[in-house]
């Protein structure tokens, strides 16, 4: 490792293991967050049938029911999601509005990292805004104003409960997709989404479910969302919480409904371009498995670009690498959508 590979190590090493209000959850299969699953004697096998299931009906599963209370008062639209949890405070979306002056019909729905802030990418929308892209800012389930006052850290979107992991990823795309469905009644015609991290698996389980999308960004990338759980290095609680339960291969599967590499083929055909990008020095995303998706995008000929990032995945917000990343999305957009 040379000195450069030394210190952007150490320095995300500080950067992620600054917060000290991690919590290893225990395992729990989450039988509850699976609507008809029984376990009949043998959970197990229960949450695998019930699992391929979901898979096999994505579209059903993933399927946004119409909404009928949205809202926007002081640039923040809110709505019911149309997926509940037993929570109140997460069954109510909040997404912050950015219109851009002359947008010329064009509107991103921007998706920020695992336990970002209400804060987090307000000024990659501004900057949006600058490209001439109004853009709308969604707290994914759990997150600053959904997050239920039992918990410090967005916990419940990803934790060792199997069940509610998918839930949570179900309720958040639901959730962008009644975002879009938002735009497009106010007149946007060239939709685009933008996530990072978490929100880039969010992002590409919508791209994958959703047609009126003209293109993606998904910043920071892996197949499989249980790989970067169990190898990543913000992630180590969550993985202490499924050793001696399960294993990462098996993980891979129960996680199967809430993986890009699952949906993948479904880009087939539809000529939406992609922005993969990927950081060289990534300890959470590690750069084994974002390589899979770039050969993935390119065995199966999917239209898409590629930006590599010369840092890891907590530096990838600090300058100059938050600015190389900003610009490199904003313009990809600007140019595709």
């Amino acid at each position: 490792m040379g000195l450069y590979a030394k210190w952007m190590d150490r320095w995300e090493y500080d950067l992620a293991t600054k917060d000290t209000n991690r919590q290893v959850r225990p395992f729990d299969w989450g039988l509850e967050w699976m609507d008809g699953v029984a376990a009949n004697g043998d959970t197990r096998k229960s949450v695998h049938n019930w699992v391929r299931r979901a898979v096999s009906e994505s579209d059903g599963y993933y399927d946004a029911p119409p909404i009928n209370d949205y809202r926007l008062e002081d640039g923040v639209l809110r709505f019911t999601s149309a997926i509940r949890s037993p929570y109140p405070e997460n069954n109510l979306v909040h997404a912050d509005f950015f219109p851009a002056e002359k947008d010329e019909g064009r509107a991103v729905v921007v998706l920020p990292q695992w336990n970002s802030d209400a804060g987090g990418h307000v000024g990659l929308c501004r900057l949006l805004n600058k490209f001439g892209i109004t853009a709308l800012r969604m707290s994914m389930a759990y997150h600053d104003r959904r997050m239920p006052a039992e918990l410090q850290r967005a916990d419940y979107h990803v934790s060792s409960n199997v069940g509610r992991t998918i839930h949570a990823v179900r309720q958040s795309v639901i959730d962008v997709k009644s975002c879009l469905t938002w735009l497009e009644q106010r007149g946007y015609q060239r939709l685009g989404l933008l996530g990072t991290s978490l929100g880039s698996c969010m992002a590409f389980i919508t791209a994958a479910h959703d047609r009126r999308l003209k293109c993606g960004v998904f910043n920071h990338v892996s197949m499989y969302f249980s790989d970067v759980v169990w190898t990543g290095l913000s992630t180590r609680h969550v993985k202490q919480g499924f050793e001696g339960n399960v294993t990462q291969d098996e993980l891979r599967e129960l996680w199967a409904p809430i993986s890009p590499a699952t949906f993948l083929e479904r880009l087939k055909g539809r000529n939406m371009p992609a922005l993969l990008i990927w950081a060289k020095y990534d300890t959470t995303f590690l750069p084994v498995y974002s390589k899979q998706v770039l050969d993935s995008f390119r065995r199966h000929q999917l239209p898409h670009e590629v930006f590599t990032l010369p840092c890891a995945h907590y530096t990838t917000g600090k300058f100059p690498f938050n600015w190389m990343d900003g610009l490199a999305m904003c313009r990809f957009l600007k140019n595709r959508l």
